[in-house]
């Protein structure tokens, strides 16, 4: 404007900056001495360090989740003209199609890794206990990991010598059984009045043989792929440990800025629920187990430690599992002997009772608080769903579930 005097940008006897202490702005150094030379506008200087030599110009470094600004300035948005919608809408309808075609052909995967989530989830209150304890987290995990090892190595030690037992008795007595069907006279009249071997020999062609030999095979390769998708597991298990704060901290940055805090604290509740669910039945199941291997030895059932995995294996399944390793210790006793039976059913009535009135809720208590029936529903639409492995992660999602109900869906309804 006219009649306005300009300030000027150099001012002083000795030329001193009058400028402001932002990049890319004129600085102003009281008592800095020097004349202006030619381009030093705009221009950010290094800082005299104490010796009084010019160090490398600070710069603040942009965060882990903010855009470096190396590659430009985003522009602006394109216009939302009718045939640029129509192409945007066309292309998310084939990405969604894209994204079904690949959840379905990956859903076997896609389970072992749900799997592998909430093992790292569960486990990972451990490794933060081992951290407060003075251990690094690359330490912390790989003790964490090798007593999970442990844990299924010696699991398998138990259960498989006792079938590898008995079959090889039942192969060995094979004959003998034979033999004594072959002297019964009731087995001999039957067998000539439907004429089995006439069918026995009829049933053993080439036919029948190869479906054996498939048979053979296909039993192979679930025994293969089962080690496979274990082996799998464990491998992810150890990744998402590794790097589970890094997993968590990038989860929350892709939620707006404005929101973030308050997810931070609900995602944060739900892994602690979830974590300190998983331990505590994890910690039902070993004390159901020792239980079991305890009674076991004193009323003199064969195979204690493998009946005692098999309960405390079972007692992980919500609702009816301890019920189920119950039935297989009964029916053993009953194999070994009558009272032995009687005293089986009598011992797991009165620990399911002290188990689901006093073990449970003490333990249960911080971590999850479910309905009955919610847990029951729950249950059993993850066993439709996923098998044994959705009832076990079925409470827990309930769970989290029904916070998110509580502090998000049901006061958005309140405030309408």
């Amino acid at each position: 404007m006219a009649g306005v005097p300009r300030t000027p940008l150099l001012s002083g006897k000795n030329g001193s900056h009058a400028g402001r202490g932002t990049s890319g702005e004129v600085l102003m150094g009281e008592g800095t001495s020097g004349d202006a030379r030619p381009g030093d506008e705009g221009v950010t200087r290094p800082e005299p360090d104490a010796a009084g030599e010019g160090g490398p110009p600070t710069v603040d470094e942009p965060t882990e989740f903010e855009p470096s600004g190396r590659f430009g300035v985003p522009g602006k948005p394109l216009r939302r003209s009718p045939f640029l919608v129509g192409l945007t809408g066309a292309l998310g309808v084939l990405l969604a199609y894209t994204i079904f075609l690949g959840i379905r052909n990956s859903a076997g995967i896609l389970v072992l890794v749900v799997i592998a989530i909430f093992l790292a989830v569960g486990l990972h209150p451990a490794v933060v206990r081992l951290r407060r304890w003075g251990l690094p987290h690359g330490l912390a995990v790989a003790v964490v990991t090798l007593t999970l090892l442990l844990l299924i190595v010696g699991g398998l030690l138990a259960l498989v010598p006792p079938v590898v037992t008995q079959s090889g008795q039942f192969i060995a007595h094979l004959p003998g059984y034979v033999e004594e069907l072959r002297r019964n006279e009731t087995v001999n009249d039957l067998v000539e009045r439907y004429d089995v071997m006439e069918r026995v020999q009829e049933a053993a062609n080439a036919d029948t043989i190869g479906r054996a030999l498939g048979g053979v095979l296909g039993g192979a390769q679930l025994i293969f792929g089962t080690l496979f998708r274990a082996l799998t597991v464990l491998v992810l298990t150890i990744y998402f440990l590794a790097y589970f704060d890094k997993l968590r901290n990038l989860g929350y940055a892709l939620v707006p800025r404005s929101r973030r805090q308050r997810v931070r604290l609900i995602g944060d509740e739900i892994l602690t629920r979830v974590g300190a669910y998983m331990v505590g039945a994890l910690a039902i199941a070993v004390l159901a187990g020792a239980s079991t291997f305890v009674f076991a030895l004193a009323v003199g059932l064969p195979y204690p430690f493998a009946l005692a995995v098999v309960v405390a294996v079972t007692d992980l399944i919500p609702q009816i599992g301890a019920t189920l390793g119950a039935l297989v210790v009964s029916l053993v006793g009953f194999a070994t002997d009558l009272p032995v039976g009687v005293a089986c059913l009598v011992f797991f009535l009165v620990y399911q009772q002290v188990e689901n009135y006093l073990i449970y809720p003490k333990i249960m208590r911080r971590a999850v608080s479910v309905n009955e029936v919610a847990a029951l529903l729950a249950a059993l639409l993850g066993v439709s769903l996923l098998g044994v492995v959705g009832a076990l992660i079925a409470i827990p999602t309930v769970a989290a579930l029904q916070l998110i109900l509580r502090e998000v869906v049901l006061p958005r309804q309140e405030s309408r």
